[in-house]
């Protein structure tokens, strides 16, 4: 059996992540919803373009729905396919709150249906260079951690993202991405610290955060400001016998939306000028560090494995819902002024 997805959302992710990183891991795209059918046609040619997810939920040949919808229709679309019987793949922030993502994992066990959450930045360069320095002992003991994805968009546009609602904010869309990566690495802090903010004129939802967690002696510091002009480092992690420094970002995005495909030679490589540094601490001497090479697609391919073979996702709900957790968190923290305390919790069983 041809394992068939359809996309629910053909913007920037439908059109430039999702579409593509399918179509490279094997995984045919036969229907997409959209209220512009000219992009799908051109990229994907001959897919049938519907009018509403449910039309595509519907669908008997459909196995996989991803739904790269606006994050209010994200976990309502995922529950209803999963009722309809598909496996889902849904954009980050999967849900408001840790409640609902616990929902979904149970409908996806109810219905034996496979549920994960696109937590693409898990395989981006930066990253896997930096997990693979941690994993050879290169740092030593971590100490401090501190990651950033500042950006300069000093103007509030009309589009969703900008609009006040419950999971809308930079928080529920960088942050989860920096969040996952901390836990993915260091798992749940002890407690967190966070101011959750907005600066820009006319603002109606959140465009800034810092977050301090405390995990034992680690300190971890991540954040995010859409007023700043330099970025910065996106890495400075800081070891008992190496600190390790990152500027710039991951290249899928912008080779994907300058019309890379994920199966060029070139993709997911960056240039030399953005490669990181560990800096020795005794001898000061600063090492230029080969990346890794970023892979987004292995994202899909793990999930195909998972629907064909009934292995695991490449994202649990488990992780899903710590994340979303984490997010709780730091909004009751900036609210109330105060340091939460993470006690252990009891996330719903993986699939």
């Amino acid at each position: 059996m041809t394992l068939r997805a359809g996309i629910i959302g053909f913007g920037v992710a439908g059109r430039y992540f999702h579409a593509p990183l399918l179509r490279a891991a094997g995984i045919p795209i036969a229907a997409v919803v959209t209220s512009r059918p000219e992009p799908a046609r051109e990229y994907l040619d001959k897919v049938d373009v519907l009018g509403s997810a449910e039309e595509l939920m519907a669908r008997n040949d459909i196995d996989l729905v991803v739904i790269s919808s606006p994050n209010t229709l994200h976990a309502p679309q995922a529950a209803a396919a999963l009722r309809a019987g598909k496996h889902v793949v849904v954009e980050k922030p999967v849900a408001a709150t840790a409640a609902e993502v616990s929902d979904l994992e149970q409908l996806a066990t109810q219905h034996k249906r496979k549920f994960t959450v696109f937590q693409n930045r898990r395989w981006d360069s930066d990253f896997l260079t930096l997990k693979k320095l941690i994993e050879q002992d290169r740092l030593g003991a971590i100490y401090s951690y501190h990651a950033r994805w500042d950006r300069f968009r000093p103007r509030v546009t009309d589009f969703w993202r900008d609009r006040d609602a419950a999971n809308h904010g930079v928080l529920y869309d960088l942050g989860t991405h920096l969040i996952d990566q901390a836990l993915m690495l260091f798992g749940t802090p002890d407690w967190l610290f966070a101011n959750v903010y907005t600066q820009r004129e006319n603002g109606s939802t959140t465009d800034g955060f810092e977050i301090l967690c405390g995990k034992g002696p680690l300190r971890i510091s991540i954040g995010v400001n859409y007023l700043t002009a330099d970025g910065g480092y996106r890495y400075r992690v800081n070891g008992s016998r190496a600190s390790f420094l990152k500027p710039g970002l991951d290249q899928q995005e912008p080779q994907l939306r300058g019309g890379m495909e994920p199966n060029d030679a070139l993709f997911g490589t960056e240039p030399p000028e953005q490669w990181g540094t560990l800096v020795h601490g005794e001898s000061g001497q600063r090492e230029g560090v080969t990346p890794e090479t970023g892979r987004w697609v292995t994202f899909y391919e793990i999930m195909r494995r998972a629907i064909e073979e009934d292995g695991p996702v490449p994202v649990p709900a488990s992780q899903a819902y710590d994340t979303i957790r984490i997010v709780e968190a730091a909004l009751t923290s900036s609210a109330m002024g105060c340091r939460i305390d993470l006690q252990p919790a009891a996330p719903p069983v993986s699939r």
